[in-house]
């Protein structure tokens, strides 16, 4: 049954039914369509994937999702036999597609490897995204509103505006997106309407006890030693409201884990009473050094992020910045405490 509302706080925004009548206009039955997201995909990502590759197969479209990293173990469960997983194929699942859908993003770099591929592509490429644009923006069409509480919300529009069926499958889709991308219904961008959509979802079908633990109530005992190395790092400065941790390249080969078990570290420091903004420093190989940026109160991270190519939320964001872990650290953080004083 088609979820679709006309009015209240369910109505999909004209902006947004615009937008998503054009980008659906360019995309025909019997088309290939690729649909890929950001490196380390997180719930919204593949939520969101999920479900769009559903609800596309209604118009008789074919997708597949071709990620620039394999997909996580922890979201294993909301794929089926009726998505097709392509990423194993790499750049090569682009070939023959007739269209590109990228989510969750909007700068081209955040493609990982597949970006030099997506650069060179001659089919459509359309973008369905809730973030302020990056330096290298994604394609012509745009279904895009920084309004929304997770990209799950447009996809949710999606359906609702073409008026397509929210399955139980769709629907276990797009609840782990928009549980995930608003901290179970915690951050600033729980927004009356999250709850709403959360709500119709629950209506379909979506068990809130089993989807909690699927997501968040399954830890390994790695995730715990990963965990406790971690918060021996910690470093707090309640002078300045900074708090920040890291971890090292080689902790997930020491603790047999995946970047998934690091999901979360960054709300320790950032749990903190008054902590203004919080770091997460991870190194990577090849002289790398990922930041996670988490801010309370007024502090705006997207800015701090920006100024390293990065990007993000205004209260959580991230970059890639080149160096070694104890340069990146100093850097970032000196740049952090002049931020947070200059206030």
């Amino acid at each position: 049954m088609p979820l679709g509302v006309a009015d209240g706080v369910l109505g999909v925004p004209e902006v947004r039914r615009d937008a998503i009548h054009a980008w659906a206009a360019a995309l025909h039955p019997g088309m290939t369509v690729a649909l890929s997201t950001h490196i380390n995909a997180d719930g919204d990502g593949c939520g969101s994937e999920a479900a769009l590759a559903r609800l596309l197969a209604q118009r008789g479209i074919h997708c597949r999702i071709v990620n620039p990293t394999p997909w996580p173990a922890m979201f294993a469960f909301l794929l089926g036999d009726d998505v097709e997983d392509a990423t194993a194929r790499g750049a090569a699942a682009l070939d023959d597609i007739d269209a590109l859908v990228v989510l969750d993003i909007n700068d081209v770099r955040r493609l990982g490897h597949l970006a030099d591929r997506v650069r060179a592509l001659r089919v459509p490429i359309s973008v369905v995204d809730h973030h302020v644009a990056g330096d290298e923006p994604i394609g012509a069409l745009a279904i895009a509103d920084i309004a929304a509480c997770a990209t799950g919300e447009l996809v949710y529009d999606i359906a609702s505006t073409l008026d397509l069926e929210i399955t139980p499958a769709v629907a276990q889709a797009l609840y782990a997106a928009i549980l995930t991308d608003t901290g179970s219904f915690r951050y600033a961008n729980t927004s009356p309407r999250a709850h709403a959509i959360a709500a119709q979802l629950l209506h379909v079908g979506v068990d809130p006890e089993e989807m909690y633990r699927r997501i968040y109530a399954q830890v390994s005992m790695g995730r715990l030693q990963l965990l406790r190395e971690a918060l021996s790092t910690l470093q707090v400065e309640p002078e300045t409201g900074l708090a920040w941790i890291a971890v090292q390249a080689d902790a997930l080969e020491r603790f047999a884990v995946t970047s998934e078990d690091l999901d979360g570290i960054v709300e320790h420091p950032r749990s903190i009473v008054g902590t203004k903004l919080a770091l997460f420093f991870r190194e990577l190989p090849h002289g790398k050094v990922k930041v996670s940026f988490r801010s309370t109160g007024d502090v705006d991270v997207q800015q701090l992020a920006r100024r390293y190519g990065g990007g993000g939320h205004a209260k959580a964001s991230g970059a890639l910045l080149t160096g070694t872990l104890a340069e990146v650290e100093q850097q970032v953080v000196a740049d952090a405490r002049a931020y947070v004083r200059a206030g």
